[in-house]
């Protein structure tokens, strides 16, 4: 036990040991440790009853185990790495585990933190401890619903399911017959989205049970470069959830036996998905997670012996030590990228001389080395001649091509970190006149800018630019990947001996980093 997790559970058996002697419930003294341990440790309410009860998850699993047996049903899967995911909030207990742990606890779903009436029906409070529910007109109701999911046969898991999904929409259905003298729901809630889409999934499943027809095919590949498409206009966490429902519907495709020519296809979206998947967590800002998704797209790259695309994931894959500070790994990629493209006219051709001018320009910085900037200038005129020869369509694809906007952002970023602030200017000029709804790489070319002013001199003018790009931006866009070159900007501004200017302050506050520094 770590001592935050010592320090909650000691501050836990003193409420426990004070409120027992005063002759308070178990459910009364969960509620004060909820609310004493959750500002400081984040204590959910399901945890505070199992602290107030003073029992470990062992005895928990236990209890439940018990009465599964008790109810003649299958010993349950649940195990105390399940129930600490559900005290921690990562996860949450479905409708049959919630009624066992309802029933361990005395409580109602409420007081164990979840929404809604448990699927039994009924009440869990103990007779003689407290006031039992009255029995109203809505007996006769609430008997009904309990006939009704307890018809289900629904088994407990860890992970939604079918039986889960037909839950939701029963709970949903009852839920309407409740609400029928008020009207209706107004709105379908997240839960409920998601057990139409599972069931709508598995229906998919069902009819290509020996193998995929082409039309599906056909409606993944187009739903692929769709979500492409969207790239550069939705927000990263909205586009992920879509990308990754469609990669969890090919995986499934794929894990049964396909013609060749079939499982080919399969395994092109799977590497086109998964590129995708590892481009947006760089957005998000988590690059762990961008690697192993960029790992898992080479992996089904390979199985296509299509050496553009290899290209193209490795290309991308270069990107996550690029923005997260190891330029010597980006340059190794980029040319691992170079490589395996060949003489093959593809984005990766163009994109992988970007990547190592790029990277050559962190590993320079604004020193001016000649023979570095000339290396740089190399690097990119080869990624514009490349471009040149590519189709018309890649080079219209910002997600699985390269377009002239981002060789004239990236063109541009190399000369700002070069120091070459004239041409960068003219070229970054460029860019931003091509972007219209791309709102991360915008603030990106517009803090290249302000670096240029601060390179040159003008604080003013450098920090009037990083305000109007943070004043454009977005909550949900402000991630870690945009923060980094933020703070880096903000940093250069204190090097140069600003750091009280009120612009910067400004900055700082429209960002929300305060005064963070890199």
């Amino acid at each position: 036990m770590s001592g935050r997790q010592h320090r909650e559970t000691e501050i836990a058996r003193r409420i426990r040991a004070k409120g027992l002697a005063s002759g308070r419930s178990c459910a009364q003294i969960a509620e004060e440790i909820h609310e004493t341990c959750s500002p400081q440790f984040g204590t959910t309410k399901i945890k505070g009853h199992r602290l107030a009860h003073g029992i470990a998850l062992a005895d928990v699993i236990e209890q439940v185990r018990a009465l599964f047996e008790r109810d003649e049903k299958p010993a349950p899967g649940i195990g105390e790495t399940l129930l600490s995911a559900y005290e921690s909030g990562l996860k949450r207990p479905g409708p049959e585990y919630l009624h066992y742990l309802c029933t361990v606890y005395r409580v109602e779903p409420v007081s164990l933190g979840y929404d809604g009436p448990c699927i039994c029906g009924h009440g869990h409070r103990m007779p003689g401890l407290v006031r039992g529910d009255s029995q109203d007109s809505r007996g006769e109701l609430l008997a009904s619903r309990h006939l009704l999911i307890s018809q289900s046969g629904a088994e407990p898991h860890s992970e939604p399911n079918n039986d889960d999904d037909e839950n939701v929409l029963r709970r949903t259905l009852l839920t309407l017959l409740d609400n029928k003298a008020n009207g209706t729901l107004r709105e379908l809630e997240p839960q409920v989205l998601a057990a139409v889409e599972g069931i709508r999934r598995r229906m998919d499943e069902t009819l290509v049970t020996a193998t995929v027809s082409p039309a599906m095919l056909d409606q993944w590949e187009e739903a692929t470069l769709s979500f492409g498409r969207q790239y550069t206009s939705t927000p990263p966490l909205r586009l992920l959830c879509d990308v990754l429902l469609e990669l969890s519907a090919v995986r499934a495709a794929m894990s049964r036996r396909q013609p060749t020519d079939l499982q080919e296809r399969l395994c092109r979206m799977a590497a086109q998905l998964s590129g995708l998947s590892g481009m947006i967590m760089i957005n998000l800002g988590d690059h762990r997670l961008a690697r192993s998704f960029f790992r898992t797209g080479r992996t089904a790259a390979d199985e296509t012996g299509d050496r553009a695309l290899r290209a193209w994931v490795t290309a991308r894959e270069s990107l996550v030590p690029l923005y997260y500070g190891d330029a010597r790994e980006a340059l190794n990629l980029a040319k691992k990228s170079r490589d395996l493209a060949g003489q093959t006219p593809c984005a990766a051709q163009a994109m992988a001389p970007v990547v190592e001018a790029r990277a050559l320009a962190l590993l320079a910085g604004t020193s001016g080395k000649k023979e570095v900037v000339d290396q740089a200038k190399r690097a990119l005129q080869k990624a514009r001649n490349a471009f040149s020869h590519m189709k018309a369509n890649e080079q219209e694809d910002v997600a699985f091509g390269y377009t002239e906007r981002q060789l004239f952002f990236y063109q541009g970023d190399v000369l700002t970190k070069l120091g070459q602030t004239i041409e960068a200017d003219m070229v970054l000029e460029q860019a931003l006149e091509k972007y219209s709804d791309h709102i991360l790489d915008q603030t990106l070319i517009r803090l290249d800018m302000a670096q240029c002013r601060v390179i040159e001199g003008d604080i003013d003018e450098a920090l009037e630019v990083a305000n109007n790009a943070a004043r454009l931006l977005k909550p949900e866009y402000r991630t870690d990947f945009i923060l980094r070159p933020a703070i880096e900007f903000g940093k250069a501004v204190e090097d140069a001996g600003w750091k009280d200017h009120p612009g910067l302050k400004e900055f700082y506050e429209l960002m929300g980093i305060g005064s963070k520094k890199a």
